[in-house]
């Protein structure tokens, strides 16, 4: 008989993440200027915020959104062709570029840092090309070091709030006169996090309880929690070739600081506005892409930054729309329906649930679930039901009658 577990014992932190949790959440573009974050930016919500060439041409953050691809969406638009299809969108915002001392305020730092905080992941756009043409703020190009930079920066701005909260709480505390106590585990968490501050080592880089992740999601709010995709931008040439020599250098420096290949992205925005300009003739984009035989990553950079924040989607799917419904992962039934409408989490019954691969394989490009139910696929699922990415949901709710007065 195997021994039982220590009931005092914290659970593993597999079921608790930093950060808030919320279906609309945004990733950032930080990095040092003159990068490519604000040209990344245009290029994945098509819009055209200032990118030039010169430090700190973007001051205020811009704002957009763009379409998260997905052949299964594709899919379900093609067979049923309904006249309202919304796809999914990720929330993107251009940040001014930091430079050494932003912590301390160099460069509008403070307020280029503030603006890290109110996002909830980073594309760390970090320069892996040369070009004497695009000015360097330090005059070089080195990726390491770039990348040291911001990091530094980002962990100092942390340890400075991180004591400003800690003195907060403890003023909060003598305030109250008693009545309540500071928790050691908050004294026993802040600890944890400033000697990984003071070493330069991102938060999200520790060991954490579930506890104490809910501790600081709850008590701080720190930029060094939140997740990371390492962006390289190449020259067209070298991401042509899929060859440059600063990868190497930039894959050992993310392994070093907890990152793994997965973290990383190598792009170009030379190779994208190229692709970017063939936009209205379609056959010679494709004819292009088939001549060079590397594709697009802006798809990619899109799905990964959605993922990264812990999201996923549901689909409805029926005559009249095709959408996608962002949920966090983990998602319970009655709180996936209630993002519809409060009233489908209130008044939830259950779910009729279809996996899309279940849908794709069955349906034979028809509208009908009759094959699916014939197959035994289409599901009855209640409250306890954690929602999957790509389910084919159809809700079933009692609207409670108007009170009396």
């Amino acid at each position: 008989m195997p021994p039982k577990k220590n009931a005092t014992e914290a659970p593993a932190n597999n079921c608790v993440a930093f950060g808030r949790v919320r279906s609309n959440l945004k990733m950032g573009c930080v990095g040092l200027p003159n990068v490519g974050k604000s040209s990344l930016f245009n290029l994945m919500t098509e819009q055209s915020a200032a990118a030039e060439n010169y430090p700190f041409c973007t001051i205020e953050p811009n704002e957009a959104r763009c379409v998260v691809p997905d052949a299964r969406y594709d899919f379900l638009c093609k067979v049923w062709n309904p006249p309202s299809q919304y796809p999914a969108f990720l929330q993107v915002t251009d940040i001014a570029g930091l430079i050494k001392g932003a912590s301390e305020g160099a460069g509008l730092g403070n307020a280029f840092l503030s603006h890290i905080q109110a996002v909830d992941g980073m594309y760390h756009v970090v320069r892996a090309f040369d070009n004497d043409q695009v000015l360097h703020v330090d005059d070089s190009v080195d990726p390491v070091r770039d990348l040291n930079t911001i990091q530094s920066e980002l962990c100092k701005k942390d340890l400075d709030f991180l004591k400003k909260a800690i003195i907060a709480e403890e003023l909060l505390v003598r305030k109250a006169g008693g009545k309540f106590k500071m928790l050691p585990l908050f004294y026993e968490t802040t600890a944890k996090i400033q000697a990984l501050l003071e070493a330069d080592k991102p938060v999200r880089d520790g060991e954490w309880t579930s506890a104490e992740i809910e501790l600081i999601n709850e008590k701080l709010s720190l930029i060094t929690t939140k997740p990371v995709i390492y962006l390289v931008n190449l020259t067209m040439k070298d991401y042509l070739r899929q060859k440059c020599k600063y990868l190497g250098k930039v894959a050992e420096w993310v392994k070093a600081h907890g990152g793994t290949a997965a973290d990383i992205i190598p792009f170009s925005v030379e190779f994208e506005e190229k692709l970017w300009a063939m936009r209205d003739d379609k056959a010679v984009q494709e004819a292009y892409l088939a001549e060079v035989k590397v594709p697009s990553k802006l798809g990619k950079i899109t799905t990964e930054g959605f993922t990264r924040l812990g999201l996923q989607y549901y689909f409805t799917a029926g005559e009249k729309e095709i959408r996608c419904w962002p949920i966090k992962k983990g998602t319970l039934a009655p709180q996936a329906a209630g993002v519809i409408h409060g009233d489908f989490e209130r008044g939830f019954i259950k779910g009729e649930i279809v996996a899309y691969q279940d849908f794709h394989d069955l349906c034979g490009g028809a509208k009908s679930m009759a094959p699916i139910k014939a197959a035994g696929k289409y599901r009855m699922e209640g409250k306890g039901y954690e929602v999957q990415d790509g389910d084919i949901c159809h809700w079933q709710f009692n609207v409670a009658p108007p009170k009396k007065k």
